[in-house]
């Protein structure tokens, strides 16, 4: 098993190096988000990114290289949304932002959410030590600061892990069934910003005393 860790190899490349890992990291996120990680091949990856499959190894030597590279950049921008949930804010506004802040997330981010869906359907095998260490803290410590606003009587009473894990079922079937929703209503600025509102009311209504 592959354990998730930040590197710093980016930094002692050259102008010229850093742009052909970004071609590479690029198609590799569009081949992993199409095809999972057991469907993806280093030459899909490597005609994705237009470079030869050699010219490819010399900056990741195996397809899990690549795999893991796209999974570490995924884990902080995944968990930013929520660990922005403020103690001190107002919490039925809180929760509604980061409502937004998911929507907005699937929104620009359709094929990192497959990446991590598909990483997590597979049963987590590279990121599982990230999920223990890294979103089990943080999701216990949200979970409570939801139970602290509604022993407070903030917001309506439900079971704060159920409530996050719903607020994740709905803002990311966008990103994750992207094709399916685009055909079905379609992708345009209206069609969004439709899906904004009933999102943001749906869960307005549930957290509303």
């Amino acid at each position: 098993m592959t354990q998730i860790v930040m590197n710093n190899a980016n930094k002692k490349l050259s102008r010229i190096q850093l742009k052909n890992r970004k071609k590479i990291l690029d198609a590799a996120l569009d081949v992993f988000s199409q095809h999972g990680y057991r469907g993806a091949t280093l030459d899909l990856i490597a005609d994705a990114a237009g470079l030869s499959k050699p010219n490819m190894l010399y900056y990741f030597d195996s397809k899990e290289a690549i795999h893991v590279e796209l999974l570490n950049a995924l884990m902080s921008e995944w968990l930013a949304p929520l660990e922005k949930l403020n103690n001190d804010g107002d919490p039925l506004e809180e929760l509604l932002d980061y409502i937004d802040r998911k929507m907005e997330m699937s929104r620009k981010y359709p094929r990192e959410s497959r990446l991590f869906a598909n990483e997590i359907i597979q049963g987590a095998p590279r990121m599982g030590p990230h999920l223990v260490t890294g979103l089990k803290p943080l999701f216990d410590e949200k979970c409570g600061l939801i139970q602290s606003w509604m022993d407070a009587g903030k917001i309506a009473p439900t079971d704060p892990g159920q409530l996050i894990f719903s607020i994740w079922a709905v803002t990311q079937h966008y990103a994750d069934f992207d094709a399916q929703v685009k055909v079905l209503v379609g992708d345009d600025g209206a069609a969004w910003k439709k899906a904004c509102a009933h999102v943001h009311l749906m869960f307005q209504k549930l957290l509303t005393t």
